[in-house]
């Protein structure tokens, strides 16, 4: 099963758009990303919907953080991505009839399911601001948007 990366990619630009003067293009975040422009137009546009950014069109254009990052939790960005599956694990049958393979349906769904809600707890309990607060001496080095 392939890994779905947008929410640490996103988190990432989201970090970089609050140090920027002026809005990205979906270009510069693309180069950034290693992307193409089109994938995050799409991503950015969820974002946007969910008030997240906004984005102005022409010269001079782009991506801007619509909100503060200590007001973006990061159960925000992953709402906004659609809530995407957490593990590839889940259970052979939706209803089996043999009661052994129920038992086991359901201890495998209590699980999962009690390990979504301490992730989005987590999620909940966390801003994007908080990510970089051990980090700020060192990101006077990282320039706007360049790939670290």
């Amino acid at each position: 099963m392939r890994q779905d990366s947008r929410l640490s990619r996103v988190l990432h630009a989201l970090l970089h758009l609050e140090q920027m003067q002026e809005p990205a293009t979906s270009e510069l975040i693309a180069g950034m990303l290693g992307t193409n422009a089109a994938v995050v137009r799409r991503t950015m546009g969820g974002l946007r919907a969910a008030g997240i950014v906004t984005s102005t069109k022409g010269h001079r254009g782009g991506w801007s953080l619509a909100r503060s990052l200590g007001d973006i939790s990061l159960m925000d960005i992953y709402t906004a991505l659609g809530s995407p599956i957490l593990f590839a694990i889940g259970n052979d049958e939706v209803e089996p009839r043999c009661l052994l393979a129920k038992a086991a349906n359901k201890a495998t769904t209590k699980a999962l399911e009690a390990a979504r809600r301490q992730f989005e707890n987590v999620l909940e309990s966390t801003s994007v601001a908080d990510l970089a607060a051990d980090w700020r001496p060192e990101m006077t080095n990282c320039g706007p948007m360049e790939d670290q």
